[in-house]
């Protein structure tokens, strides 16, 4: 005989509450339940929603504009913020000390304590339009009463002596919109074709499937170069950004249309589309009112899967020079400053700094991903 365990009175109630809660959770409902379980995607959660504010508020956050030169400080190091002074919370920078070293014919920049420069936060500055349409003249953070010659650099310094922190800031802007930007027409494309596909089937399938394996058979940086190489050198930068948008996604919308194919295989069948079916919808109304919602979850796992694929294609384009050039400013583009071994050498933070966004940015959206999917499995239990 199976011996029978009892539970404590107390304990029972609750349970059962749990359980009738369990039974009649919807299905977003289940999905937070599931994902919430996922430290380590809550955290990435966290830090997405951060660079994508910064990348939002480049403008306020960014000291200076990241196309600004200062012969005086090529290559200047990054300069410490410190907290304290005299024994008080009084943020600053040490001013930076240029020395010309005689044998290696190089500048050479050291911290000079006897000189702090005081950082202040909500500095005034130029006027500049947040968000492209708010009228702005007070950055975050900033050197409080500059005089000429003083200067902060908390990343560093390039070649031409411009903010390597401004020009990371920005460079989320293209990196990171790139990435969403890229995702929606994947989506568009990956559930209009791969739906179109799994719902009719027959000889429609066939092509669409012949299509998508013919596509997924190109050598993948070959095909990106030769439409890059086709971009007119005169385009202006905006309609640059979205020629290489269309280029990163071209490949994209595959893997979602297969995925998205099998689920219409296993779901056409089922009663309630039949019912929708019988009841006078057309096939469109039922693909994109029925079945696409029955596994949106599903998709939005895929989705964001696919983002760090487009940061990691915009990068290896503008790293190899046939993606984004300047003036605008992305992090494969920052990158090419890092192509010259001499200067990293002489400027490690160069290859660094913008490696680290990367880094950062496209493991959170993994490790975010990756608990959406497990969050968006259907046997995947709530204990």
């Amino acid at each position: 005989m199976t011996d029978i365990v009892s539970l404590p009175p107390e304990t029972g109630p609750s349970l059962d509450l749990r359980g009738k809660d369990m039974a009649v959770a919807g299905q977003w409902r289940l999905f937070w339940l599931k994902f919430k379980k996922h430290k380590v995607a809550l955290v990435s959660l966290v830090v997405i929603i951060f660079m994508y504010l910064v990348a939002a508020l480049a403008d306020f956050i960014a000291p200076y504009d990241p196309n600004a030169t200062n012969s005086r400080f090529t290559y200047a190091p990054p300069q410490v913020l410190s907290l304290l002074l005299d024994g008080s919370f009084q943020p600053h920078v040490d001013q930076l000390k240029m020395t010309l070293n005689t044998e290696s014919m190089r500048r050479e920049f050291t911290p000079d304590p006897t000189k702090p420069l005081p950082v202040s936060f909500f500095v005034p500055a130029q006027p500049y339009r947040l968000l492209g349409f708010i009228p702005m003249q007070t950055k975050l953070f900033g050197l409080a009463n500059p005089k000429p010659g003083d200067s902060m650099y908390v990343f560093g310094a390039d070649r031409l002596g411009r903010d390597i922190f401004s020009r990371v800031v920005h460079g989320a802007q293209v990196s990171l919109s790139i990435g969403l930007v890229g995702v929606f027409m994947s989506l568009i494309l990956g559930v209009t074709i791969g739906g179109i596909s799994g719902f009719f089937g027959g000889w429609v399938d066939l092509g669409i499937q012949r299509l998508i394996e013919l596509l997924r058979s190109i050598p993948t940086i070959p095909l990106w170069m030769g439409f890059a190489a086709a971009i007119p050198v005169g385009w202006p930068p905006l309609r640059t950004y979205f020629v290489i948008t269309l280029i990163v996604s071209l490949i994209g919308w595959t893997s979602l249309a297969r995925e998205v194919r099998g689920k219409f295989l296993s779901l056409r069948g089922e009663d309630f589309v039949t019912a929708a079916r019988l009841d006078g919808m057309s096939e469109i109304g039922i693909i994109f009112h029925h079945l696409v919602p029955s596994f949106i979850s599903h998709i939005i796992a895929t989705l964001t899967l696919a983002i760090p694929s487009m940061i990691l294609a915009e990068t290896a384009l503008s790293f190899l020079g046939i993606g984004l050039q300047p003036p605008i400013i992305s992090w494969g583009v920052l990158l090419q400053e890092a192509q010259n071994i001499r200067a990293v050498a002489q400027a490690p933070w160069l290859l660094f700094t913008p490696a680290a966004a990367i880094v950062i940015s496209v493991l959170a959206l993994n490790f975010l991903g990756d608990g959406l999917r497990d969050a968006a499995d259907p046997y995947e239990s709530v204990s």
